[in-house]
């Protein structure tokens, strides 16, 4: 199947012709189906047929539901799993071994053993003394976030929010112009259009420049949006590219475990990151759902080492090549005059990372707040532990406003955000929709204080199956620039009340389905 697409770049003209899906993707989805359908059979088959291999098949089963409910899984990951393993006694424990167990292949575990050796050196010690004579609850904050995501803190480093996609792509463009020694630019979504054309161009004429180019993206994610062999295209280039945990159609988590970072580097001073992606939703040269509100952040200084180094690590665990050499990537940086701590960090799956730190990120900076927390996040689909901290934080007097979009881009997704809301309007938690369009922006703010900037949205997705990546920021300039932002969102938005929700019992039991499986979605 193919489409052709028609957009204008500086004046010129461009017309391709895409094909959706690649056939590549095809074949391996077929092979991940048609994997799972035969183990399932031949279970089946033995239950059916083979004398008493039904008692092995029942003491397993009991096994597998006794592993489900001792394992340290969170609980409301646990439910869908127990639900399908009960009701469909042999598919379901098939299903769990192959899709519920987290495993990375051994060339992935032995890169990163090798990556962990190439990093750089930062002492904390100063940070960490200057938030403790300003803020306790900062300070602590901030060493938990150091400890978990292997991460360290910055000061002196400058900050730049970006309200919207538009502004971002622009300031973009400009710093990779003036890039003279490396790029590096790692995304979830990348599509051919303006932004990426634009952005290509100067990557190439960089190349011939003698300027390093290299490229990640998802391969999932570029699913609709790329060619399945435009990794060829761009090594032809000279611009160095992989794909992220290439799709082979196995049955197992290569289907959860995407990298859904958003990270540019550019010559290991100027970092980006924030939910842009490199579309033409993201800049508004398209409307999909109406008007895109997206952001960013910009940082210039020493900060910026941990961009590269989450770069680095998820280039070398992709790439073909074992060539894992320090490049001299990690650069010193000037001070700057800007204010404030900033943590930039990495979050993912088990077992590279034991904790789910986007989560943990986010249900402190809400214990922490005494005044007001604002959120913004495309998506509201939450295990209990973390709704109950925002009802908390609203219970404690907290003023507590979440901004969602009010036209969805899943309606499926957006069925089970809005099943949240009886239950957090209960608590006192203020809930708006973003009126003209579909919100898209991550972002957390805490008296206007403490606040978060990055691609961890409020879903399962986000906070339990993805690679992520976040920025924390302690009285930094930028969070002004971001309160002033979600108060002039809130202007745009529609306040929802208790009684414009529908309760009749249809939509009630509905609810209470998808709130089942939601953590499998």
């Amino acid at each position: 199947m193919k489409r052709t697409v028609k957009y204008e770049v500086n004046g010129k003209l461009y017309k391709r012709k895409v094909k959706y899906i690649p056939m590549r993707f095809i074949i391996a989805v077929l092979i991940g189906l048609i994997s799972t359908l035969l183990v399932i059979a031949v279970a089946v088959m033995l239950f059916l047929f083979v004398p008493y291999s039904y008692i092995l098949l029942i003491i397993i089963h009991f096994s597998v539901v006794i592993q489900i409910i001792a394992s340290e899984n969170n609980p409301d990951f646990k439910i869908p799993w127990l639900v399908l393993v009960l009701c469909l006694p042999i598919v379901g424990f098939m299903l769990y071994w192959m899709f519920a167990q987290r495993k990375l292949r051994k060339k992935f575990v032995k890169r990163l053993n090798t990556l962990r050796s190439v990093t750089y050196k930062h002492d904390d010690v100063e940070c960490f003394k200057r938030l403790s004579g300003e803020s306790s609850v900062a300070c602590t904050q901030a060493k938990y976030i150091c400890k978990i995501a292997n991460s360290h803190a910055f000061i002196g480093t400058a900050q730049r929010y970006f309200s919207c996609g538009e502004d971002m792509f622009k300031a973009m463009c400009e710093d990779l112009q003036n890039a003279e020694k490396f790029i590096f630019m790692e995304y979830f979504i990348i599509e051919q259009g303006i932004f990426w054309t634009t952005v290509l161009q100067i990557l190439e004429e960089k190349v011939r420049q003698g300027v390093e180019v290299r490229v990640v993206y998802d391969d999932i994610g570029c699913m609709m949006t790329l060619p399945g062999n435009y990794v060829r295209k761009l090594n032809k280039a000279g611009i160095k590219a992989t794909v992220f945990s290439r799709l082979k159609g196995k049955p197992d988590s290569e289907f959860n475990n995407r990298s859904h970072r958003k990270i540019t580097v550019i010559d290991g001073k100027i970092g980006y990151t924030g939910g842009v992606n490199l579309a033409d939703e993201y800049i508004n040269a398209v409307e999909r759902f109406g008007h895109w509100k997206d952001g960013g952040l910009r940082l210039e200084g020493q900060a910026v080492c941990e961009l590269t180094k989450l770069f680095m690590t998820d280039y070398y665990m992709n790439a073909e090549s074992d060539d894992t050499s320090d490049r001299e990537y990690f650069t010193e940086c000037a001070r700057t005059d800007d204010k404030g701590v900033i943590i930039p960090f990495g979050d993912g799956p088990r077992p590279i990372y034991d904790r789910c730190i986007g989560k943990t990120v986010i249900q402190n900076i809400l214990n922490g707040a005494t005044d007001y927390a604002y959120i913004t996040t495309p998506y509201l689909i939450i295990d209990n532990e973390l709704c109950a901290t925002i009802e908390n934080t609203a219970l404690r007097g907290v003023t507590v406003k979440i901004i969602v979009p009010h036209i969805p881009d899943k309606k499926i997704i957006f069925a089970m955000t809005r099943s949240y809301y009886p239950r957090l309007l209960k608590a006192g938690v203020q809930i708006y929709e973003y009126e003209q369009g579909f919100i898209h922006l991550k972002s957390y703010l805490a008296d206007g204080k403490i606040g978060m900037i990055g691609t961890i949205n409020l879903d399962y997705r986000s906070l339990v199956h993805h690679f992520e990546n976040g920025v924390w920021l302690y009285d930094c300039d930028c969070l002004s620039d971001l309160k002033r932002d979600m108060d002039e969102t809130l202007e745009k938005c529609i306040r929802i009340r208790s009684e414009s929700l529908k309760h009749n019992l249809a939509n009630r039991f509905f609810c209470s389905l998808i709130k089942i499986f939601a953590p499998l979605m």
